[in-house]
C-alpha cells in the first residue's frame, strides 16, 4: 500500500490556519456592514399603489411629495404647467366633438368660429407662455350654454373631470405675469402614468418606497416586477366610477373593472402576507353623481336609496371586502378624496400606523 502525504499546521493535523489580525479586522468590518444593511432594510417599507386607470393613484403619489417632500421642484412645475395647457386644450376639443356628435346647438352661433382652433393637437415648449389667441375663444366657449349642457351630461371618458376646475381659473392660467402651478393645480393635472414611478420619503422612523404603476390594462403586465418584498398595497378604486366606462374600453364599467382587479390582487399568491389598504376614492364626485345617476341601473343588487350617500358607499365597500377569501387577511378600507391634502394626510397617518404595527410585530416574532 502506498503512503499518503499530509500537511500539518501549527495547530496540529487538520486544524484551520490561524487568521491574521488584518483578516479578522476585515471580517468584523464585513459583519458590521451586513448588520447595518439588515437594519436599513428592516426600516424600509415597500408599498405599491395599484388600481385601474383614473382611480387617483398618481394624485396620491403627488400628495406624498406635497406632505413629505416640500412639494415640487422648478423642473416639475414647468412640466406640469405645459401639461395643464394640454389638459384644457384637449378638454375643449373633446367637448366640442361630443357637442357635434350629440347635435347640441351652441347658444351663440358666433362661437362656431372657434371650432377650427381645437382640431388636431397643441402643446407648449419650455417656458412658452399660454398662447393668448386661445384665451378669448376658451372663455366664450366655456360660457356657452351648449358647451355647459354637454359637459354636465358627459362621462369622464368623454370630458375629463378636471375641466371645470381649470376653466374656472382661466384668468389666472393666462395671466400676463406668467403662470406657476399651485399644489392644487398639480394635483388636478392629468397625465397618464406609463411605466413605474417611485417616490421615497421618511416618516414614523421608517423609510417608505412608494411605487405607482400604470393602471390601464396595457400597463399591468409591468406590475409583476414590483411584487417582491412588498409590505403593503394601497389599492385605489374610484367609487364615482360606478356609472363610468373605462377610458381604454368604452364597453367596460370602471367599478366592475376595479372589483375584478381587486379580487385578483387580494387573493394572489404574491400577497398572502401583505397588508392591503383599500382607498375608495373620489367620494366628493360620488356624492354629487348619485343625485343624478341611479346606482341600481348599473348594480341591480343595490337595495338602498339611490341618493343615500352613506348607504351607497357602504354598499361598495362591502362589494370589495367580501372578495377577500383569506380568514387571516384584514382589508383596511378608507373613503378618500385624493385632491384633498388634509384628508389624505389623516388617512395616510392611519396607513403608517398599520405598517409600523406590523413591523413591530415581525420584530417581536
Amino acid at each position: 500500500m502506498g503512503a499518503c502525504g499530509s500537511t500539518e499546521t501549527a495547530g496540529g493535523a487538520g486544524a484551520a490556519p490561524i487568521a491574521s489580525e488584518e483578516e479578522m479586522r476585515a471580517s468584523r468590518s464585513i459583519d458590521k456592514m451586513l448588520r447595518d444593511e439588515e437594519k436599513r432594510l428592516s426600516r424600509q417599507v415597500k408599498m405599491l399603489l395599484l388600481g385601474p386607470g383614473s382611480s387617483g393613484k398618481s394624485t396620491i403619489l403627488k400628495q406624498m411629495k406635497v406632505i413629505h417632500l416640500k412639494g415640487f421642484n422648478q423642473a416639475e412645475l414647468e412640466s406640469y404647467r405645459q401639461q395643464i395647457f394640454v389638459n384644457i386644450y384637449e378638454a375643449m376639443a373633446q367637448s366640442l366633438a361630443l357637442l357635434k356628435e350629440r347635435g347640441i346647438p351652441l347658444e351663440h352661433d358666433s362661437n362656431a368660429q372657434y371650432y377650427h382652433l381645437f382640431e388636431g393637437s397643441r402643446d407648449l415648449k419650455d417656458r412658452e407662455p399660454f398662447p393668448q389667441e386661445f384665451f378669448e375663444p376658451m372663455r366664450r366657449l366655456w360660457a356657452d350654454a351648449g358647451v355647459q349642457e354637454c359637459v354636465a351630461t358627459a362621462t369622464e371618458a368623454s370630458v375629463p373631470e378636471n375641466m371645470s376646475y381649470f376653466y374656472a381659473n382661466l384668468d389666472r392660467l393666462f395671466a400676463s405675469s406668467g403662470f406657476v402651478p399651485t399644489d392644487q393645480d398639480v394635483l388636478r393635472c392629468r397625465q397618464r402614468t406609463t411605466g413605474i414611478t417611485e417616490t421615497t420619503f421618511n416618516t414614523s422612523e421608517l423609510q417608505y418606497r412608494l411605487f405607482d404603476v400604470g393602471g390601464q390594462r396595457s400597463e399591468r403586465k409591468k406590475w409583476i416586477h414590483c411584487f417582491e418584498n412588498v409590505t403593503a398595497i394601497l389599492f385605489l378604486a374610484a367609487v364615482s366610477g360606478y356609472d363610468q366606462p373605462l377610458l381604454e374600453d368604452k364597453d367596460s364599467n370602471q367599478m366592475q373593472e376595479a372589483l375584478m382587479l381587486f379580487d385578483s390582487i387580494c387573493n394572489s399568491q404574491w400577497f398572502v402576507q401583505t397588508s392591503i389598504i383599500l382607498f375608495l376614492n373620489k367620494v366628493d364626485i360620488f356624492k354629487e353623481r348619485i343625485l343624478v345617476s341611479s346606482i341600481k341601473s348599473y348594480f341591480p343588487d343595490y337595495t338602498g336609496d339611490d341618493t343615500d350617500y352613506n348607504a351607497a358607499r357602504e354598499y361598495f365597500k362591502a362589494r370589495f371586502t367580501r372578495l377577500n377569501r383569506s380568514q387571516s387577511k384584514e382589508i383596511y378600507a378608507n373613503y378618500t378624496t385624493a385632491i384633498d391634502t388634509n384628508l389624505v394626510r389623516v388617512v395616510m397617518a392611519s396607513v403608517y400606523d398599520i405598517v409600523l404595527t406590523r413591523n413591530l410585530n415581525e420584530i417581536i416574532l
